[in-house]
């Protein structure tokens, strides 16, 4: 971040120094007292379970030069200290006066599932001719989108930037701080349900993207999908369309699934992605849609997307030990779950190799939870998989679903327990299987991952003891 005066900190937020004489910059924002470094401005957010402001003081003694707060609990703050109405509200405004500082392209990405490999894809595709940023991880909330757009420096080209939304009003909120040019939504599924409250809502909120798009700009949309292409009349911009069918703008032909990889053609260019399926092929046809569209060459994208290698948690496959393992740990929704367990289906296995799905549940569907989970146990069941581990307060459903599809109970595993299901699959394991390992962010199922890896290093040892 480059570093901001206090004086132009106070602008830029509405905010009151107190004293009004003091001085300094900011060269860095930290919202944790526990590892924010000397001289760094502490942003006292509050929070659902914990309020910033409780920890303001400790932010101080441990070296914060500027303290920002909201007025209501100033007086209790030591030290020089940045007074506004609404700590989150300034972030915001602290960033899109940044924003505004800078020449970078924005480019906007939400959607329903592949939010975050779109947005690295397209990162991927651009670098070869342009410089630029993409935000971590999954900073897509009002508070990571600002840090994300607070870290643009001259520089910078283009900056590619994830929005993430669990209701109605929220990509507005963040389309007003972040003012893309380029808006991109990945897909339409049952996501956030509880909280959108139909698909439906869904669609109106991933929408506001395209409304807050100026006419100067463009957005990009999966054309094989009609309620997306009908989604397309809410921007004043004019749209590319992706996708495989002839009256798309890029058009995917000779396309190609296998385990580990989707390859495909685009006006006589060959492109390779580390990853597999009909989703990834269109998170990949967005990238190369913007790439192309603000002149980088085909083949200079394809060089882009050939060096793209999928997130820890999303989607990458590991060797650990004597197994093969699927790590789509981060989340899970309906459409992201049936796109991992055809992954999986196609995996090749040795004679004596098995498939196994650990699945965990996909939160917050509402009341449509039961018979989601119940329709992807009973897909499991019609594709070549060998068991399903099922973790959760809707395991229960995942097998009712598998056994509805004919399996027999001896191959289905459903619990509430993490202890009982690694004790099943310890009994499970044998050297060569596949296991796909996923399920929404709070089952923290990289557990499972982290179990194997040890697993696999105590037998490495005991190998190791016994041919000694």
């Amino acid at each position: 971040m480059h570093p901001i005066g206090w004086h132009d900190l106070a602008t830029a937020t509405q905010g009151r120094l107190v004293p009004a004489n003091a001085w300094g910059r900011c060269a860095q924002i930290s919202t944790d007292s526990r590892s924010l470094q000397r001289g760094d401005v502490f942003w006292a957010l509050p929070g659902e379970h914990r309020d910033g402001h409780d920890f303001a003081a400790n932010a101080v003694t441990n070296g914060a030069a500027l303290v920002v707060c909201q007025s209501g609990r100033a007086a209790e703050i030591p030290g020089p200290k940045l007074v506004v109405g609404d700590t989150l509200a300034a972030l915001g405004r602290l960033a899109r006066w940044h924003r505004r500082r800078h020449e970078a392209l924005i480019i906007g990405v939400t959607g329903s599932v592949g939010k975050t490999t779109t947005k690295e894809l397209i990162h991927a595709a651009l670098s070869r001719q342009f410089r630029g940023r993409r935000s971590p991880g999954n900073y897509n909330n009002l508070i990571g989108l600002p840090k994300s757009l607070l870290e643009l420096t001259v520089e910078d080209e283009f900056a590619v930037l994830e929005l993430g939304a669990s209701r109605e009003g929220d990509i507005r909120a963040l389309a007003e701080i972040a003012e893309p040019e380029v808006g991109v939504i990945t897909a339409i599924g049952k996501s956030h349900l509880a909280s959108f409250g139909s698909v439906e809502g869904i669609i109106r909120g991933k929408g506001e993207l395209l409304e807050a798009l100026p006419a100067t700009g463009f957005a990009v949309l999966p054309g094989d999908d009609p309620v997306l292409r009908d989604m397309a009349s809410r921007a004043r911009c004019r749209a590319l369309f992706v996708g495989q069918r002839p009256n798309n703008d890029i058009q995917a032909g000779d396309v190609e699934f296998t385990a580990m990889e989707t390859s495909f053609t685009v006006a006589g260019q060959r492109f390779s992605v580390a990853l597999p399926g009909p989703a990834l092929l269109t998170n990949a046809l967005c990238a190369i849609a913007i790439a192309h569209d603000i002149g980088v060459p085909l083949e200079l994208i394809a060089e882009g997307l050939e060096d793209f290698q999928p997130l820890q948690g999303r989607g990458a496959v590991q060797v650990i030990g004597a197994w093969t393992v699927i790590d789509d740990c981060y989340n899970a929704s309906p459409t992201s779950v049936e796109a991992a367990c055809r992954r999986l289906a196609m995996f090749p296995t040795s004679p004596r190799g098995r498939r196994y799905a650990v699945l965990g549940d996909m939160r917050e569907l509402g009341p449509d939870a039961a018979a989601e989970h119940q329709r992807l146990g009973r897909l499991l069941s019609e594709l070549p998989v060998d068991g399903l581990l099922a973790l959760g307060q809707h395991a229960r459903d995942f097998a009712d679903g598998a056994l509805r599809g004919g399996w027999r109970p001896g191959r289905i595993v459903a619990t509430e327990s993490l202890d009982v299901l690694l004790t099943v699959l310890d009994c499970w394991l044998e050297p060569q299987d596949t296991l796909l390992v996923k399920g929404s962010r709070v089952m923290q199922l990289e557990r499972v991952v982290d179990w194997l890896r040890a697993r696999a290093e105590h037998e490495g040892r005991f190998e190791l003891r016994r041919s000694a």
